[in-house]
This record gives C-alpha cells, structure tokens and sequence, in this order.
C-alpha cells in the first residue's frame, strides 16, 4: 500500500510542473516592497534603513511619552526590544539571500556581513546614553544611514567587480575578424 501511494505521488509529482522556489518568498513585503522586483541584496539594502528607521520610530515615541532618560526604565523600552527582536527575524531571509547571491565574492560578502553587524549595533545602540544631550542623541542616530549607503555602495563595487566585463563593439568585431579569417582559408582549399 506504502509503494503505490509513493509511486501515486511520483507520478503526480512528474506530470505538475515544479514550482519556482524564489529566496525572497515569504518576506514581509514593509520592509522589502521591491522584494520580487529584485535581487536579495537590492532588498537587503532596502530593509537595513528601513528596519532600523521603524525601530527609530518606536524608540521615539516611547521618548516622547518618557523622556530620555526615563524611556529606557523598567519596561518603558519593552516597544523598542519588541521591534528589535522581530525585525531581527525580518531581515534574516533578505540578509541570507544576499550572502548567497555574493557566492564565492570574498569582499562582498564580508561587507554583507559588516552591514548587517553595523545594522544590529545601530539599533541596539537607539537607547540614549547618560549624560547624552537632545541634540547629541538625535546626531548619533542619524549616522547610521549615511554609513549604512556607503557600505552598501562598497558590496555594490565588489559585486561588480567580479561581473565578466562585456567586451567593446570594437574589440568584439576585431576578435570576430581574425577568427574568420582562419576558417576562411580552410574553406578555399
């Protein structure tokens, strides 16, 4: 009984085309809208700012309700850790399809995984520090999105520069040129 219905199974399997598995499925569409238009690093690169702005966001609105110095007593930064933990688990898929997509690329996946380092500490660094000033704070977790694009544009250079270069019409057709010409020759004798 066990064999046909594995074999049952087989048959069906064989006559349905498979289904396309996509390293972006399942992937919270807020933190990555252009997740299925394209690459995981593109939206890794797009979910790094993005999460860490929502986090940002929450941990101003416990500010706003506590105070500095007040938003990180007792449970007051419980919103702030929330959203930590869960965009944690959000980034996760994004930032292993980009490691995967840089392969063999030693440099880009080292600056895929300093990104994501720099993106763990920023938002866990959103707490304000004693002693910090307003406008001290507000400097201070500003600067990650600005280091978040440079590092970003850093994997996008490795990442290139591993791409096959296209050779110049010019080059092609010269290349084109000499491979005929010994062709041609074999084809006159």
């Amino acid at each position: 009984m066990l064999r046909l219905a594995l074999l049952a199974l087989l048959a069906v399997s064989a006559v349905l085309p498979a289904a396309s598995v996509y390293a972006l499925d399942n992937v919270n569409p807020y933190i990555c809208p252009t997740a299925f238009n394209g690459s995981g690093t593109d939206c890794f690169f797009e979910a790094v700012p993005h999460t860490y702005a929502m986090c940002h966001l929450v941990k101003s609105i416990e500010i706003m309700e506590f105070g500095l110095a007040g938003a990180q007593q007792g449970v007051n930064g419980a919103k702030t850790e929330g959203c930590i933990e869960k965009n944690k688990r959000l980034i996760a898929r994004p930032y292993q399809a980009a490691l995967r997509e840089a392969g063999s690329n030693r440099p880009a996946a080292e600056g895929l995984r300093g990104l994501h380092d720099l993106w763990v500490k920023s938002v866990v660094e959103l707490k304000w520090k004693p002693g910090e000033s307003d406008e001290q704070y507000k400097r201070r977790i500003a600067q990650p999105y600005d280091e978040f694009r440079e590092r970003a544009g850093a994997v996008r250079t490795a990442l290139a520069s591993t791409a096959k270069p296209q050779p110049s019409a010019p080059a092609k057709a010269a290349k084109d040129k000499t491979a005929a010409k010994p062709g041609a020759s074999k084809g006159a004798n």
